[in-house]
């Protein structure tokens, strides 16, 4: 029978167990500018197509409500790119069953406490309470087609792309500053509603932000707030789908 070596050290060694991967940390070389210079794009863009537009209807109202949002977006994701390791790492924004739940469950939560404080601030404000999009699409009847672009856009792009701002190059920029998390997500949260530029819905705007900032908060990452965002707007979309069609009196 053969026995160990007892001369070999390597063979009497006890055998190390497997490390566990570590877990990839995000690690980017973009700050606070970032976000200000893809924050600054959508302002100069909204700002050039109400000035060139007019009072805009048909296509022409789609393109200003749809073309700022996005390009914001399209540069948040390019300075991942450019700058740092891609949105997927920079921005903890994969699919993951856990964060698509956490962000149905907290959004839902979210849309009763938004219908509430959006029931009392139109108390308050009377008759001629409006966000800049439904002043937009107020009085204008819109075909089918365009007025289900829009409903998209308000329900599923516009939350996205608000959140690769927000809860992405802020909320990173942020981190990489080493804040605590309580102190990034109260100012991501305060900036989110006065970087709508409307300052009558401020206030109605931080109760808005304040559960998708949650969703970001416990999960880490930007799909769950990403979710939370898109069930929020989901009723509001809805509500301008068919107030452009005219099956909803302004």
């Amino acid at each position: 029978m053969n026995t160990p070596n007892q001369s070999d050290p390597a063979a009497n060694a006890p055998i190390e167990p497997a490390q566990p991967e570590a877990a990839p940390t995000r690690t980017h070389r973009w700050g606070l500018g970032a976000f200000f210079f893809a924050q600054a794009i959508f302002v100069l863009v909204s700002v050039t197509l109400a000035a060139a537009l007019g009072s805009p209807d048909g296509m022409a109202l789609v393109l200003m409500l749809v073309l700022p949002t996005v390009l914001a977006g399209a540069v948040a994701v390019l300075i991942t790119v450019v700058r740092g390791n891609g949105p997927r790492l920079d921005f903890g924004l994969e699919w993951r069953w856990s964060d698509v739940t956490t962000g149905l469950a907290i959004g839902g939560i979210g849309l009763v406490t938004t219908t509430i404080a959006t029931m009392l601030w139109a108390k308050w404000m009377g008759p001629d309470a409006q966000s800049t999009v439904s002043s937009l699409v107020d009085g204008v009847q819109l075909p089918p087609a365009l007025a289900v672009v829009i409903f998209l856009h308000i329900w599923l792009v516009a939350p996205l792309c608000e959140e690769l701002l927000y809860r992405g190059l802020l909320w990173g920029a942020m981190e990489r500053l080493r804040w605590s998390q309580l102190n990034v997500f109260v100012l991501s949260t305060a900036v989110f509603a006065i970087g709508h530029l409307e300052p009558e819905r401020t206030a109605l705007l931080l109760v808005i932000a304040i559960p998708i900032g949650v969703a970001r908060m416990v999960t880490g990452r930007l799909t769950a707030s990403v979710v939370a965002h898109q069930v929020n707007n989901f009723l509001p979309a809805l509500g301008l789908l068919l107030l452009s069609l005219g099956l909803l009196p302004a």
